[in-house]
């Protein structure tokens, strides 16, 4: 089985509260690829996924926002999940983290409540994305051209509405990392 991911590096942005299957999924994809996927988040020790609005597992955080330099890394993954995406958002440190990936042109994956960090970041005006249809208000008035699409391509930018849209939205993300 070929790995033409073999190398790559994704760093997964989270916090307690990210809807796991938004996680799971794209990360099987990528290392099914052959690339690495490190769970990042604010503090080190684990992170909890949720089922919608119920707990469900833990994970371990390989590095926090602030151990971690974009030049190491080949994208970034913005899974959503209501409470994650919310407490994100005011993070300074993830916000500089999609601001270096977005300036030095790496691709930012985002799926669901996930477009609410690169809101904040101020990294929408002028794209063309997708996400839960509840931050279509959000994104259009931060200057995005939100579409109901599984799937929107804009440059290095990939976004997806919901968990539905996973297998989607994995093998867009392999594909833009050359698989």
């Amino acid at each position: 089985m070929a790995h033409p991911l073999t190398g790559k590096r994704v760093a997964a942005l989270v916090t307690d509260g990210f809807e796991q299957v938004e996680l799971t999924g794209p990360r099987q994809a990528l290392e099914h690829a052959g690339a690495r996927v490190d769970i990042v988040s604010a503090r080190p020790g684990k992170v909890t996924g949720w089922n919608h609005t119920t707990p469900a597992d833990t994970f371990g955080v390989e590095h926090t926002f602030d151990a971690i330099r974009m030049e190491d890394y080949d994208a970034l993954l913005l899974p959503g999940g209501v409470v994650n995406a919310d407490t994100i958002r005011t993070d300074e440190m993830a916000q500089e983290l999609v601001r270096d990936a977005a300036r030095t042109d790496k691709t930012i994956a985002v799926i669901c409540h996930g477009g609410w960090l690169l809101i904040s970041a101020d990294l929408v005006r002028g794209k063309r994305m997708t996400s839960w249809p509840s931050l279509a208000d959000d994104l259009k008035n931060a200057g995005a051209d939100w579409v109901d699409e599984q799937l929107v391509v804009d440059g290095q930018l990939i976004s997806s509405r919901k968990p539905d849209d996973i297998p989607a939205f994995g093998k867009a993300l392999v594909a833009a990392l050359g698989g």
